[in-house]
């Protein structure tokens, strides 16, 4: 029963982490198809075409770009390359969604 206290309370205190993956259709090739596998986020994805105002609101110029959000604010972001593909891997991804975690700890 405590453990189970504990796990609500945690769950609860820190700070929720989502992360959206900005594309677009014509660059479908090129998504981040790994991003579905991250663990302890939040997953939300964005047409950059479908959804422009979010595209300037966050002012994503490439495609693909990921950007990870804590508490609604941007805490880091990565952007595709000049073949509009994107470098991270899930690891470097999912490697900073942990360190973000354990900041609350």
């Amino acid at each position: 029963m405590l453990i189970i206290i504990f796990m609500i309370i945690a769950s609860t205190s820190y700070g929720q982490i989502v992360v959206t993956h900005f594309n677009a259709a014509w660059n479908d090739p090129n998504k981040a198809e790994w991003v579905g596998e991250l663990e302890e986020c939040e997953i939300t994805y964005v047409d950059i075409a479908k959804s422009p105002k979010i595209q300037k609101k966050h002012k994503v110029v490439v495609v693909p770009t990921i950007i990870i959000f804590k508490d609604g604010e941007e805490v880091k972001r990565w952007q595709a390359d000049l073949s509009f593909k994107i470098v991270a891997t899930r690891e470097d991804l999912q490697e900073y969604i942990d360190e973000l975690l354990m900041e609350d700890f």
